[in-house]
C-alpha cells in the first residue's frame, strides 16, 4: 500500500484560525480527505464549525467562529467560479448560517494563502480591529479610526494603506451595532447578507478583512477546463443569438431586468404578502422602477465579478431635488421588489436612495425592506401609532417616510433601533403585531412568493438555512389552474434531491447561481469540478457530496436542538389573505407533503434526523453519527427506522 501523499488541485491547502481574544494565529493543512469529501463554501465550513464550536454557544460570544470560506473554482479560470461563503451560527434563527457574495474579494482571499479563515474570540471593546492577510503573513492590526465609518469610506481608507490589489470584506455601523440583518459587505455593493453575518462580525470588533497576494492555484486538468470555458461561451453566444430571455436582458438588465415580469405573474410580494397587483400597484409602476426603467442613469462600464464575462451589474448617476445626486451601483431585484411593490413604493428615487443607505450601512436589503413593510401593515392596522414611529407618516407608499424610516434603521436611533433587530424581534418585544409577520424561522422571507413557485415553500421552511429564495427548490413547481396536490406533489422527492444535490455542490465549488442552471451544457458545471480538482468524481459520488453537504448543515441544526417541529413558517406564505383577489386568490398550501417526500429521499425519518444507516453510506459523518446515535443517545427504534425507504433516486 502507497504512503503517497495526494496532490491537492484547485486549493492553496491551507487553512487560517484567528483567535481575536489572545491575539493567535494558527495554520492548518486542508487534507485531501476533507477538501474531496466536504469540498469547500458552506460544506467545509459546516465540517469545521460542526467540530470545533461547542453546541449552544452564543452567536455573538468568544466561542462563536465565524469562517470565510471560498471553493475550488475560485482563482483558477473557470467561468463563474467568484463566490465565497460566510457560515456562522445566526443570532436571528439560532442555527445555521451560510450566506454567499459574488465580486473580486473571494479571487483575492485564495491567492492570499488561504483556502479559508476561520475566526473566533473577541478583541477588546476600546480597540476593534482589522485582519490583514498578505501572501501568506497574517497581521491583526488596530481599527480604532476605522470603527464608526461606513463600508464605502472605510475601503477607500483601506484601498489607500495597502494599494489597489487587494480584496476588503467588511460591517458598516449595521454590523457593528449588532442589527440582526447586518451584512458583511465587499466591492462596495456586494454582500454576504442574511442571518445576521454582519453581526457576528460586528461582535467580535472585527471592522474588516483586507486580503492580499499572488499565490497561484494549481489545476489538475488546465486544458480540459479551458475547453469546457469555451464550450460554456459559445453555448452562451448561440443562447444569446436566438434571444432566450434569460441571456438577452440578464447581461444588460442583471437580475432586475426580471422584475416586470416578476411582478406580472406576482411572483413579487404586494402590501407585505397580503395585496396583489392593481390593488395600489400597476405595471406602469414595475417599468418605472426595474432596471430597464432606471437604464437611462446608468454611468460608466459594467461591474463583473471574477471570472466572468456576463457582468451583470453596472453604476448610475440620478440627480435628486430630495437627496441631491445618487450615485450608486444599480439595484438588483430584490431591491426593487421589497422596498417597491412590497411597499406600495412607486418612486425610484427613494429606491436608490434606500439602496445606498443598505450598502453603506451594511445592511440586508430583504430584511430591511420586509422589516419596514410589517412597521408599514402595524401603522395601517393601528398596531403601531405615530408616535411610535417618531411622528413618521409610515402609510402604504409614502417614498419621504421610507427613506427616514430606514435612516433611523442606519443610525441605531429612536424606533429604528428596535426595528434593526428584525420584523420579528421588533413583534417580541413590543408583544403585537405577530400576525402581520412573514417570516420562516424568524427571517424574512425573500421577493419570490411560495404560493406561486410551490417549490419554493418546502425551501423557505426547512432548509438548514430557511427563508432563502437561492437555495435548492423545484422551481418549474408553480401554480396554476389545473394545480393538484394529489397528483402534482405525488413523488416530489427525487426530483427535490436532485435539487438539492447541484446546489449544494454549485455553493461548495464557488460557482454562481445565474449563469450555473443556465450556461451549464452537458453538465459542464461537474465536469469542470474535476478537471479542475481532479478528484474523478463519478456520479454516485457526485451525489453522495451534495447529499452528505446538506446533512450535515441539518445536523448542525440538530445538534443546537432545532428539529423539524420547530422550523416554522408565517400562515401568510401558506394561503391567500383577504381581501381574496389576484392571481393568488384561494390559494392555501401545505408545504408538509413536499418535506415529507424529500426527507423519504434522503433517508432521514420525517422528524427530520437522519437514519443511521443514510448517515454510514454517506461516509465522512462520523461525528454526527456519534451525536444522534452514540452511546449516551436513545438507542433507535428499528421498526421506526423500517418505517420509511431509506432513499430514492
Amino acid at each position: 500500500m502507497s504512503n503517497k501523499k495526494e496532490k491537492l488541485y484547485g486549493y492553496i491547502g491551507k487553512l487560517l484560525f484567528v483567535d481575536l481574544t489572545t491575539g493567535k494565529t494558527s495554520v492548518e493543512e486542508l487534507s485531501y480527505e476533507d477538501a474531496k469529501l466536504f469540498m469547500g463554501g458552506p460544506g467545509l465550513g459546516a465540517k469545521i464549525l460542526y467540530e470545533r464550536m461547542p453546541a449552544n454557544t452564543d452567536p455573538l460570544g468568544e466561542d462563536s467562529i465565524i469562517g470565510f470560506v471560498t471553493g475550488p473554482l475560485i482563482a483558477t479560470g473557470a467561468l463563474f467560479g467568484a463566490r465565497y461563503t460566510v457560515v456562522c451560527k445566526s443570532p436571528v434563527t439560532g442555527g445555521w448560517n451560510d450566506s454567499n457574495s459574488g465580486g473580486l474579494f473571494a479571487e483575492k482571499l485564495k491567492r492570499s494563502g488561504y483556502d479559508a479563515i476561520f475566526i473566533k474570540g473577541k478583541a477588546p471593546d476600546n480597540k476593534p480591529v482589522y485582519l490583514f492577510v498578505n501572501n501568506g503573513n497574517v497581521e491583526i492590526r488596530d481599527a480604532s479610526d476605522l470603527w464608526g465609518s461606513l463600508t464605502i469610506e472605510t475601503e477607500e481608507k483601506l484601498t489607500k494603506r495597502h494599494g489597489k490589489k487587494i480584496g476588503i470584506a467588511l460591517v458598516g455601523p449595521g454590523g457593528e451595532n449588532l442589527s440582526n440583518f447586518s451584512a458583511i459587505m465587499n466591492d462596495n455593493h456586494r454582500a454576504a447578507a442574511r442571518g445576521g453575518t454582519g453581526a457576528v462580525m460586528g461582535s467580535k470588533n472585527l471592522k474588516a478583512i483586507v486580503v492580499k497576494g499572488r499565490k497561484k492555484v494549481r489545476k489538475a486538468h488546465p486544458l480540459k477546463m479551458l475547453m469546457i470555458n469555451l464550450e460554456i461561451q459559445l453555448f452562451l453566444l448561440k443562447q444569446m443569438k436566438n434571444k432566450d430571455i434569460d441571456y438577452e436582458y440578464f447581461p444588460e438588465y442583471g437580475t432586475g431586468g426580471t422584475y416586470e415580469n416578476s411582478v406580472k405573474i406576482s411572483d413579487v410580494a404586494f402590501k407585505n404578502f397580503a395585496g396583489y397587483l392593481g390593488d395600489g400597484y400597476t405595471m406602469e409602476d414595475a417599468q418605472r422602477v426595474c432596471s430597464q426603467g432606471l437604464h437611462k442613469y446608468k454611468k460608466g462600464a459594467k461591474f463583473h465579478c471574477s471570472s466572468c464575462g456576463v457582468g451583470c451589474s453596472s453604476f448610475m448617476e440620478m440627480d435628486t431635488k430630495r437627496w441631491g445626486k445618487l450615485h450608486t451601483s444599480r439595484p438588483e431585484y430584490e431591491t426593487m421588489a421589497v422596498f417597491g411593490s412590497n411597499l406600495l413604493n412607486k418612486d425610484e428615487e427613494s429606491i436608490v436612495k434606500v439602496n445606498i443607505l443598505c450598502n453603506e450601512y451594511g445592511f440586508d436589503v430583504i430584511s430591511a425592506g420586509s422589516t419596514i413593510a410589517w412597521a408599514m401593515e402595524c401603522y395601517d392596522n393601528n398596531v403601531l401609532t405615530k408616535d411610535e414611529l417618531d411622528g413618521i407618516d409610515l402609510s402604504w407608499g409614502n417614498a419621504e417616510a421610507i427613506v427616514k424610516l430606514m435612516e433611523k434603521i442606519c443610525k441605531n436611533e429612536g424606533i429604528g433601533k428596535l426595528l434593526a433587530k428584525g420584523s420579528q424581534k421588533a413583534a417580541d418585544e413590543l408583544g403585537k403585531g405577530h400576525e402581520h409577520l412573514v417570516v420562516a424561522s424568524g427571517i424574512e422571507v425573500p421577493q419570490h412568493d411560495p404560493r406561486l413557485i410551490y417549490g419554493l415553500g418546502r425551501t423557505y421552511l426547512v432548509d438548514p438555512t430557511p427563508g432563502r429564495h437561492v437555495k435548492a427548490c423545484i422551481e418549474d413547481l408553480t401554480i396554476s389552474p389545473s394545480f393538484d396536490p394529489e397528483t402534482t406533489l405525488y413523488g416530489t422527492g427525487p426530483e427535490d434531491l436532485w435539487a438539492v444535490i447541484n446546489t449544494e455542490i454549485m455553493n461548495a465549488s464557488g460557482m454562481c447561481s445565474f449563469p450555473y442552471g443556465q450556461a451549464n451544457p452537458n453538465d459542464s458545471a461537474f465536469r469542470n469540478i474535476n478537471a479542475v480538482t481532479g478528484f474523478k468524481y463519478d456520479m454516485w459520488d457526485y451525489q453522495n457530496l451534495g447529499r452528505r453537504l446538506f446533512t450535515l448543515r441539518h445536523a448542525f441544526n440538530l445538534r443546537e436542538g432545532i428539529f423539524r417541529k420547530d422550523m416554522t413558517m408565517s400562515k401568510r406564505a401558506w394561503k391567500a389573505q383577504p381581501p381574496d383577489e389576484g392571481l393568488l386568490k384561494d390559494i392555501d398550501l401545505d408545504y408538509n407533503i413536499m418535506v415529507d417526500n424529500l426527507y423519504h429521499s434522503l433517508g432521514w425519518k420525517l422528524d427530520g434526523v437522519p437514519h443511521k444507516r443514510a448517515l454510514q453510506m454517506l461516509g465522512g459523518l462520523n461525528k454526527v453519527i456519534d451525536n444522534l446515535y452514540g452511546e449516551d443517545k436513545p438507542k433507535v427504534d428499528k421498526t421506526e427506522e423500517l418505517k420509511s425507504p431509506l432513499f430514492y433516486y
